[in-house]
């Protein structure tokens, strides 16, 4: 007898093979059979009308805070994630000194707007090496498996101390490269650096974005003495540009596995073809160069509960920053300062802030159901431009929809051409997978953790502005294409023998709820959550975590270490 039988599901197993009708059987942590199951089960699920499909592997989030105090690690496990890559981007909290606690904490709030109060209040530091972060974490139980990289950030704290930011000595890049090597060692599934003006915090910019080619070769060459473990980097060079000379020669002198970020750039928005074909060209050559590419733009959310609109730097704005939500409200409806606020520039240093704040062209109403696909007509500069009236007044007429607890919806990248064939062309190529969701980071402005969830609704399903994906490809692309990057090869897959990890999935009622901001982090801080309905269940291990949307409490994940 099995512990467990899925019947007559529409079995679609990963490969990127059609869909198939039959049954899965789990045995303990592990698929017994997959097509036709004689036996019974100690439990059975009717999946029929269902898709059941492996756990989604989700290898871009910043949960390195979070998994510390939430078992449940929402909301990816909210969308059918049971595997995430964490230490992204450079940033995380090990190794760690122990009196560099603060400073790691303001990296990662600067970065990834996870609140600084939240990490000070929900991470016991009971750490210094990675290998002890792990050996923490593995003390709880989840209701996904968790695998971290050894951040570039955090690895210059540790060894320069306060001279982070600086370039280091001979000495210290061999220390740094030496100190990376052991985090793989312990387990750590890669290496993580940011090369991007957009990560910065009070300090700065990252520790390591502007790290010369020695430092990062000299780290790769670690990594390669390890054996094993993958490089991940994201830059402002979407097409490769000024990165493309030092990653080859990382390629070509090491060996080592790498994956970056790669979206449609407004100041050269064909180049990811190039960067495309470059990887083709390199996995031919018999190297591992992996783009991660999103399901959606990356999609800042303006709103009253954000911590970014475009009036957030306007004089007459600032004495409401700490009011309550429903404050704002009142004041803005108020005839005298909307009258004010209308007529001011935003006031920052900051050319980005400045630039996203009057970025009117690509504001676009949200919604519920949320539309991340609208059409240049709908923007709020061709709004104001049909209706004879400012943009910036239909900005905050859009703000105050909803009692103010609407959001606007402003892509950065990948939306030049106001349409997804961008994001269809890498999304469809052999050399790219699906990553980029952020899950755990953002908490106030980007809630992009849904992206599994938007391969089905969107890709498959929904879209109307061009074609769609089949839905073993958008499976795939979530399951063996990310398990495969990072060397997971006992997931990802629907096959006897690899590890019980299942989605069972209403497609035809899957929805995607509008964003909605909550404050349940330590300390009372806020995050964005995105509601979904349709996951009949998620299945970890061969337990059942999620059961109709709610969790079961069964907390079978672990911790995933390089081997």
């Amino acid at each position: 007898m099995h512990d467990l039988v899925i019947r007559n599901g529409t079995i679609v197993d990963g490969t990127g093979s059609s869909p198939t009708t039959g049954d899965v059987a789990i045995d303990g942590a592990s698929l017994a059979a997959v097509g036709t199951v004689e036996g019974p089960g100690r439990r059975e699920l009717d999946a029929d009308g269902a898709v059941v499909a492996p756990g989604w592997v989700d290898i871009h989030t910043h949960y390195d805070g979070q998994v510390s105090w939430d078992p449940v690690v929402a909301p990816s496990s909210e969308h059918g994630v049971t595997t995430v890559v964490m230490g992204n981007c450079g940033v995380g909290f090990a190794p760690a000194r122990p009196d560099g606690h603060d400073f790691l904490i303001e990296l990662m709030e600067g970065v990834e707007d996870i609140p600084g109060t939240a990490l000070h209040e929900g991470i016991e530091w009971r750490w210094e090496s990675f290998g002890e972060y792990l050996d923490a974490l593995a003390r709880t139980g989840r209701t996904i498996d968790i695998a971290g990289q050894v951040p570039h950030a955090a690895v210059r704290a540790y060894v320069m101390g306060e001279r982070a930011h600086d370039e280091p000595t001979s000495e210290e890049i061999d220390r740094i490269a030496e100190v990376v090597a052991q985090g793989i060692r312990q387990g750590a599934v890669g290496f993580s650096t940011s090369r991007t003006i957009l990560h910065t915090s009070r300090h700065g910019l990252v520790p390591g974005t502007t790290a010369a080619p020695a430092e990062l070769i000299a780290i790769a060459e670690a990594m390669a003495e390890t054996g094993r473990g993958i490089f991940q980097f994201v830059s402002d060079q979407q097409g490769l540009g000024d990165d493309q000379a030092w990653m080859a020669e990382v390629a070509d002198r090491t060996g080592v596995a790498i994956t970056y970020s790669l979206a449609q750039t407004p100041f050269a928005p064909t180049a990811y073809r190039d960067a495309l074909e470059e990887a083709s060209a390199r996995s031919a050559a018999g190297q591992s160069i992996t783009p991660q590419v999103p399901a959606r733009p990356t999609g800042m959310l303006f709103g009253l509960q954000s911590s970014f609109h475009p009036f957030m730097a306007h004089p007459s704005y600032r004495p409401l920053w700490a009011e309550p939500l429903e404050a704002k409200v009142a004041a803005l409806r108020d005839p005298e300062l909307r009258s004010r606020l209308l007529t001011e520039d935003p006031r920052t240093r900051s050319r980005s802030a400045a630039f996203l704040a009057t970025a009117w062209h690509q504001m676009y109403r949200l919604g519920d159901p949320p539309d991340y696909e609208p059409p240049a007509g709908a923007s709020a500069q061709a709004t104001a431009d049909r209706e004879g009236r400012s943009p910036q007044e239909v900005v905050l007429d859009w703000l105050l929809e909803d009692d103010g607890r609407a959001f606007l919806f402003s892509p950065l990248g990948s939306y030049v051409d106001h349409d997804h064939e961008a994001i269809r062309t890498m999304l469809e190529h052999p050399a790219a997978v699906a990553g980029l969701g952020d899950g755990g980071a953002h908490c106030s402005l980007i809630c992009d953790a849904s992206f599994p969830t938007y391969l089905l609704t969107h890709w498959v399903r929904d879209r109307r502005r061009g074609p769609r994906l089949t839905l073993e490809a958008a499976v795939r692309l979530q399951t063996s294409a990310t398990a495969d990057t990072y060397g997971f090869a006992d997931r990802g897959r629907l096959q006897p023998g690899k590890i019980a990890d299942l989605n069972v999935i209403d497609l035809d009622g899957l929805r995607l709820h509008g964003p909605e901001m909550i404050h349940d982090l330590p300390a009372g801080g806020q995050r964005l959550v995105q509601p979904v309905d349709g996951y009949v269940a998620t299945i970890k291990s061969g337990q059942v975590t999620f059961e109709d949307g709610e969790p079961t409490g069964a907390r079978p994940g672990g911790v995933l270490r390089s081997h």
